[in-house]
């Protein structure tokens, strides 16, 4: 069997078990919300802004996450989850957006208010 020749490196396939098969994908490309699996971002989610290539050295992804802060990471710490903003899976509670120390603190002191 030869794999669709529509599925790149770095895209991620459905795989449907029941008639053993890859159904849908999506193209690792700019535009898709994407996962990061490694590294200093690790456990973010956002949307690929756009690639950078570099010889002979790792390649980076720019992202954006839904609150607006940009990050880059290598490409091989990226993981497409939806097309679009659109995500194939369900994202936990934040949406894998990191808060600043101060956003986290003034978070828990909104909650702790709260309980009292």
């Amino acid at each position: 069997r030869y794999p669709d020749p529509l599925i790149k490196p770095n895209d991620t396939a459905k795989f449907d078990s029941a008639t053993r098969k890859p159904g849908e994908f999506i193209k690792f490309e700019p535009g898709n919300l994407a996962y990061i699996t490694g590294g200093q971002n690790c456990g973010r989610i956002g949307i690929i802004t756009h690639k950078e290539k570099h010889p002979g050295s790792f390649d980076i992804v720019h992202i954006k996450d839904s609150v607006g802060h940009s990050f880059a990471t290598r490409m091989s710490n990226v993981f497409p989850i939806g097309k679009g903003k659109q995500a194939w899976i369900s994202l936990p509670r934040g949406k894998g957006v990191r808060l600043s120390i101060a956003e986290e603190r003034d978070r828990r002191l909104a909650a702790k208010a709260k309980e009292m």
